[in-house]
């Protein structure tokens, strides 16, 4: 199927009047030439590597196909004087080859022409101090003071503080355990009032929604990929639960594979597929460790300039020593060792979200859970999860703020999950850290909290 890539001038509807007025560091634009062959550079203010005192780095991690085995990785002193030194603002190369190749296959897609003869696809990869670090700055490259954006309700929380320093408006649209409601969606974007700015992004956690658990299903994100395109906003698809899906069914496309592989239109009685309306956000935080701060943007070339470019003015660029470390045991693994690690850890998590949900079921779903207890019902609602960490239970916010808390088990109120401050009988659970024996004990806690809120009333 033949391929149009949105081209440049696109953007220039989307971007902010901050970006449109940013200068490229001065320094950092020119780094690239520094090597190129023959070039002496006295451009930038590097210190001497050989003044530093590490000399070497050695790191011990487990075998994704056996855990008993560990692998030492050292990294000897003429190889560690990148992770030493300054960087590429777009992140370390070596790392951001490594990435690129990984959405390829993860995600269907093409760095540079695509494999079919259809045309360049016309995106990137840059690395960010986490996905949060991205999703920030590219919220600044894209959002005006009064624009309207948006979101998935219930949102994950740190986005919001982020949309609201932007001086945004937040348009909220309903979810459900498929994800957004397309039929909501749609019904907002046609009865949009003539006299404002339509939106301009929607920001969806598609795999296991922090902090709602749900998956979005395949027909869903056709139908808001299909919304995108009729109705000109830009996805911004925040995915760190990606690699921890382990619902039954096969792993749904992601918006970055669907939006080669759905047709948009025809031209000259043949079908074509548009590219470039999708902004993607993964973190190597779930997989790898949250401490090393690394997350990866995945789009277009346009938009990504000009994040790397509030990088370049602000934080310079991403740890190098952390991005050579990732870069070491990432290129020891392979991606086959990868793929293995990350289905393990989704198995890790699929074990825990089944012991959370037998014990809340046991608890809080109905019958008699042990000796001396009757039967009260069911006592709360929730939605299993197919990705993540996370449950979404029906309960009241005054419960969990008060007596929950008097009784020793504590969960996040649903309603810091809503930008304009509505309310929400929801709480969500983590259930990432728990010991098996701390899973039954809290949910015996939370029994005696219900039962105790019930009998008051």
């Amino acid at each position: 199927m033949p391929i149009k890539t949105l081209p440049a001038e696109f953007y220039k509807h989307f971007l902010s009047d901050r970006v449109k007025q940013l200068k490229p560091s001065p320094i950092r634009s020119l780094y690239p030439l520094e090597k190129k062959p023959g070039v002496i550079s006295l451009l930038a203010g590097k210190p001497e590597p050989s003044t530093f005192p590490f000399t070497s780095l050695s790191f011990t991690a487990r075998d994704p196909t056996n855990e008993s085995f560990e692998t030492t990785i050292t990294i000897p002193r003429d190889e560690l004087s990148p992770g030493l030194q300054y960087s590429d603002t777009a992140g370390l190369p070596d790392l951001l080859k490594w990435i690129t190749a990984l959405q390829e296959i993860s995600h269907g897609r093409h760095h540079g022409r695509n494999a079919s003869g259809g045309g360049e696809e016309g995106w990137r990869v840059s690395m960010g101090t986490g996905s949060q670090d991205l999703i920030a700055k590219s919220a600044t490259a894209l959002i005006n003071p009064g624009d309207s954006i948006l979101v998935e309700s219930p949102v994950y929380a740190g986005v919001i503080p982020i949309f609201q320093n932007m001086d945004c408006k937040q348009i909220e649209v309903p979810t459900d355990a498929d994800g957004i409601r397309s039929s909501s969606l749609k019904d907002i974007l046609e009865t949009w009032p003539q006299s404002e700015k339509r939106p301009k992004l929607l920001y969806t956690v598609p795999y296991g929604c922090n902090p709602t658990g749900m998956t979005a299903s395949l027909e869903r994100r056709k139908e808001i990929l299909k919304l995108a395109r009729q109705f000109n906003f830009i996805i911004l698809e925040d995915d760190p639960y990606y690699y921890l899906y382990y619902g039954g069914a096969a792993r749904p496309a992601s918006y970055f594979a669907l939006e080669l592989t759905e047709p948009c239109g025809e031209e000259a009685g043949e079908t074509y597929a548009e590219v470039g309306r999708v902004l993607r956000f993964d973190s190597l935080s779930k997989v790898l460790s949250a401490g090393l701060r690394i997350g990866f943007a995945t789009g277009p070339e346009e938009i990504l300039n000009r994040v790397d470019m509030l990088t370049a003015n602000s934080n310079l660029q991403v740890s190098s020593l952390t991005q050579l470390i990732a870069f070491r045991l990432l290129d020891s693994w392979g991606y086959r060792k990868f793929f293995l690690h990350t289905r393990n850890i989704a198995a890790f998590y699929k074990q825990k979200r089944d012991v959370f949900e037998r014990e809340l079921q046991k608890w809080l779903g109905g019958g008699v859970p042990e000796e001396g207890e009757r039967d009260e019902g069911r006592l709360v609602e929730w939605v299993s999860p197919e990705a993540g960490m996370f449950f979404w239970q029906h309960d009241s916010r005054t419960l969990i703020e008060t007596h929950a808390i008097a009784n020793g088990v504590l969960a996040l109120p649903g309603t810091v999950f809503l930008p304009n401050g509505f309310k929400t009988p929801y709480v969500r659970a983590s259930f990432g850290l728990l010991r098996d024996e701390e899973v039954a004990e809290a949910m015996k806690r939370l029994r005696k909290t219900v039962l105790e809120v019930r009998n008051m009333k």
